[in-house]
């Protein structure tokens, strides 16, 4: 796997999730019914305003019952992974417990996270000490929020995980704002960033004529938006192309 340059990953955060949603369907390298999350996951922090992208780097975690004697051992695998990589990397954290009871996340294993180069994470499990972590600059995407850590912790390091109906390996390539995170394929990273600007300018296709004749009090036709709505989908047939 070749990563993206920092310069690439930054041009990915100019577009919403979604735009990298329709952009990545043009491309028709999986079902468009896979590879994001479902309606359970909540953006609990974010920053700059802008969507967070980075390269997984995964865990499972437990809480409704204390560690074994593996925790230590489990925990420093875990964080090796975040070692000698340059590009922003995403925490992606499976909640073994049905109903999450404690959290992983806090604001010391946000500033720990940060430390070590990642910008945020994305969870099944809860989050806490959701103001201090804004302080700290890191992304929170979570199912729940929770007041204690309970029992937390590691299970497993580094292998593939699903959360919130989104399976993850680590070196993923994550996107995610407001309406969710999703995978990126690494086939078509290098070209997603041109592919989300034809996603838009495909839109306006239809957009822009809608807004001048809103503009000019003027109430659009049937015919006209259907004409319209047909060279959005000419245009969505060249993305990716």
């Amino acid at each position: 796997m070749e990563c993206l340059t920092n310069a690439q990953l930054e041009a990915l955060r100019e577009f919403d999730t979604p735009t990298i949603c329709n952009a990545i369907e043009g491309f028709g390298v999986r079902a468009k019914t896979t590879g994001y999350t479902d309606t359970s996951l909540r953006l609990r922090v974010s920053m700059e305003d802008k969507p967070m992208v980075g390269y997984a780097r995964t865990g499972i975690i437990s809480a409704r019952y204390p560690a074994d004697t593996r925790h230590n051992e489990v925990m420093r695998a875990y964080y090796k992974q975040y070692e000698g990589f340059d590009q922003p990397q995403v925490a992606v954290i499976q909640d073994l417990d049905p109903q999450p009871v404690g959290s992983f996340w806090g604001d010391v294993q946000a500033t720990v996270h940060r430390a070590l180069g990642c910008v945020g994470t994305v969870t099944s499990g809860g989050v806490r000490d959701v103001a201090e972590v804004a302080k700290v600059g890191f992304y929170l995407f979570s199912r729940e929020i929770l007041i204690s850590h309970a029992y937390i912790h590691m299970v497993e390091a580094g292998g593939t995980v699903e959360v919130c109906g989104m399976e993850v390996h680590p070196g993923d390539l994550i996107h995610a704002d407001c309406h969710g995170a999703i995978v990126i394929p690494h086939e078509i990273a290098p070209r997603l960033a041109a592919a989300c600007r034809q996603a838009v300018e495909a839109e306006d296709a239809l957009l822009l004529p809608c807004r001048k004749a809103m503009s000019e009090g003027r109430r659009v036709t049937a015919d006209e938006v259907m004409a319209w709505r047909a060279e959005m989908t000419r245009r969505r047939a060249a993305i990716g192309k």
